[in-house]
């Protein structure tokens, strides 16, 4: 039986829109969170004088990306990176990127592999690590080396889960018990137990407490915002930053951000000098989130908590240049 294309592993979400902010105009875009292809494969397609800088460290993603975009030859390149290092990647071109796209949600591929640990429907070992092969701790290391207090930090502050004490007492008991959580669903099973599931909730009981140890092994949000203000550093004037969240935490760093390189200070209001360094670069786009419509929602559930937000990179005000 063949393998499945990377085209039927994923459906990228908010596709329309997303195409929405690019012209034919454009040369250069940034995938900075390539995936399985799916938003370069269609930005390709839209302009034959478009070209793709891909990044991922995802190698597996890389592979099958690679092939999708096979035919289009030169006009992809992609590099084995974390989005963090976009001004890295980019290198010379800086200044001449027309837009830069990131997904930042973990990938069908990702989330549907029955070994990396991103979730808990297989038995398989806690890693989460988006890089299989970097030398970063593993979800299981860390439940395995912090202390009871660290753990529920995280949970509460990464998952926003409110029983976070608990799973992370049950979390250091099962260890210092000789019997430390070193996969997927002992990690499932111990939340289930601690959290008491209501009816009404329409999630898994362990979702929040995944989310929150996937976030902490890759150190998505600390990246995040270093990652915004670097990618409108990149881009050429009236370039574009689309991105694309699935968690209140990442869209409130979007938010804040976008909302500081507009100008706008995000400083307590009780606070009597600006400390947030606030300073027009951007326009925003998206006065409020733009959401998947109802026909995408019922093609592809995973779509449902997907927000967008864009800005456009303004000229240098005289201001900024003295």
């Amino acid at each position: 039986m063949d393998e499945p294309s990377a085209a039927e592993l994923h459906q990228p979400v908010l596709l329309e829109e997303t195409l929405g902010f690019f012209t034919e105009d454009d040369r250069l875009i940034v995938d900075a969170t390539l995936g399985l292809g799916g938003h370069s494969e269609a930005l390709l397609t839209k302009s034959p004088e478009i070209r793709i800088i891909g990044i991922d460290q995802d190698e597996e993603a890389i592979g099958l990306a690679g092939s999708r975009l096979e035919r289009f030859g030169s006009r992809v390149r992609i590099a084995h990176a974390n989005f963090g290092d976009i001004k890295k990647v980019v290198g010379p071109e800086a200044g001449k990127v027309d837009g830069v796209v990131a997904d930042l949600g973990v990938s069908s591929l990702q989330f549907d592999s029955e070994t990396r640990g991103f979730s808990f429907r297989y038995d398989a070992p806690l890693d989460m690590r988006m890089d299989a092969r970097s030398e970063r701790p593993t979800a299981a290391d860390l439940l395995m080396t912090l202390s009871q207090v660290e753990i529920a930090n995280i949970i509460y502050l990464f998952g926003e889960e409110r029983h976070s004490r608990r799973i992370a007492r049950w979390i250091v008991e099962k260890r210092e018990a000789g019997e430390p959580i070193r996969t997927t669903l002992e990690l499932a099973r111990l939340v289930e137990r601690a959290v008491k599931r209501s009816p009404k909730d329409k999630i898994h009981p362990a979702t929040r407490t995944f989310q929150a140890l996937r976030i902490a092994v890759n150190r998505e949000l600390e990246i995040l915002e270093n990652f915004l203000s670097d990618a409108v550093e990149i881009l050429a004037v009236d370039g574009r930053l689309i991105i694309i969240t699935f968690h209140s935490l990442e869209d409130r760093i979007v938010k804040h951000a976008f909302q500081r390189l507009s100008g706008k200070c995000v400083c307590p209001p009780r606070i009597p000098v600006c400390m947030c360094g606030a300073r027009q670069k951007v326009a925003i786009l998206t006065k409020k989130p733009i959401i998947p419509a109802t026909d995408e929602l019922e093609k592809n559930f995973r779509s449902r908590s997907a927000k967008l937000r864009a800005v456009k990179k303004l000229p240098p005000s005289p201001k900024a240049e003295n």
